[in-house]
């Protein structure tokens, strides 16, 4: 629990500006208008309060769900036990991270705003639901990533 909620916090704070660059230069107003190098930070907060759980509910879960799979002596099914345990994880680890990346992303082409007033502004216009937009498609590319990956080692 601690070891990957330490580590899922140092990983996303030290990308952090790159994926504010990324998220500006994708923005339909243009990077200059998104805030261009400016606030590099915004949006940290979310990131910041979300990591530590979001690491954390993989983790869990991967171990749990890889200790009730079968794994026998057969060493065939060793990739496949992995693979369901940490796709299991990246379903529930979604549930905090997108609400999370929702915020933040919004805080990065809007700096002037800070981190609650978003996350207020998306609630009142929005309601939870707003919190969880692109949550299907961020859980499939989790997913496929994870079986690219299996796949390929």
């Amino acid at each position: 629990l601690k070891a990957g909620g330490v580590a899922g916090v140092c990983v996303d704070l030290i990308l952090f500006p790159l994926d504010t660059v990324k998220t500006r230069l994708q923005s339909p107003q243009g990077f200059r208008k998104a805030g261009g190098f400016r606030g590099i930070y915004a949006g940290v907060p979310s990131t910041a309060i979300g990591s530590f759980p979001n690491a954390a509910a993989f983790f869990i879960t991967y171990e749990n769900v890889k200790s009730v799979l079968p794994h026998g002596s057969s060493s065939y099914l060793s990739p496949a036990t992995h693979m369901v345990a940490a796709s299991l994880g990246e379903v529930v680890a979604c549930l905090i991270r997108v609400p999370s990346e929702v915020i933040k992303q919004r805080a990065q082409v809007s700096p002037s705003s800070s981190t609650l007033q978003i996350l207020s502004h998306t609630l009142y216009h929005e309601g939870i639901q707003g919190l969880y937009r692109g949550y299907k498609s961020t859980v499939l590319r989790e997913v496929k990533h994870l079986s690219f990956s299996l796949l390929f080692f």
